[in-house]
Formats: C-alpha cells, structure tokens, sequence
C-alpha cells in the first residue's frame, strides 16, 4: 500500500515566464534550485519540501502540453502551500504591499488539518492557496 507523504512536485506551463518567475521567486520566495536550457524548458523552484516547476508553452516540454494555459481551459484548479512563521495580518499585509488581491481569510482542512487560508492568482490567472502552518 502506498503512503503518501507530501506535494512533491507541480507543473505549470506558462506563456509569460519573466512574470511567474517574478510571483514565486520574487513574492513568495522560491529559490530556483535547477534549470535546463531555454529550448528544452524547465525552471524548478523550490518550494519547502517539494518544487514548482515552471515551463514555458513554446519550449520542447511546453509544447508537449498542448494549448498554452487559458482561464476557461486550466489545467489546475488551484494547489496549496503552507506558509510558516507568519500571523494572518502580517500575510494579508504582505500580499497586498505587493499588489495582491487576497481572498477572505478562513479556516479550511488540508494535509496538515485545519489552519486558516488565503487564495491569490499567478501571472497566468493559477490559484494559490497560502495556508498559515497550524
């Protein structure tokens, strides 16, 4: 039987890299832990315990994905991820510094029970969920 112990990964395809690079290196704070040549595609981020590979639509990967990322035609609908030593205020005031519409705060169950969250949207219109460490 398998047991599944976290987010290990997550792919999203882009057609505006310089602005997702931006978002979760800049914003968030994921460090690129590798990357491959531009014409092959891949930019992977660190994200606590697992990664965010980004990959551009015109790449040798993207153009694997098919179409290039749409609003009525997402490949995700939205993924989450904990946010630690940080109180609700201080992350609503972050995101907004930064020019970020937040959702409401509220509590919700995820992998590590229930916390309270927040959803915000990626340059490519991606819903992150921000979830305070419980």
């Amino acid at each position: 039987m398998l047991k599944i112990l976290g987010l290990d990964h997550i792919v999203l395809r882009t057609t505006r890299t310089r602005e997702m690079l931006d978002f979760y290196q800049g914003i968030l704070g994921c460090p690129l832990e590798r990357e491959l040549p531009p014409e092959v595609g891949l930019l992977q981020l660190r994200a606590g315990h697992s990664l965010i590979d980004i990959v551009p639509v015109d790449s040798e990967l993207g153009r694997l994905g098919g179409k290039p990322p749409s609003q009525d035609g997402r490949n995700l609908e939205h993924f989450c991820l904990t946010v630690a030593d940080v109180d609700e205020q201080q992350l609503l005031d972050f995101l907004a510094d930064h020019g970020l519409e937040a959702s409401e705060m509220v509590t919700r169950y995820g992998a590590t029970g229930f916390s309270k969250s927040v959803y915000i949207n990626d340059p490519e219109g991606n819903i992150v969920e921000l979830k305070l460490q419980p």
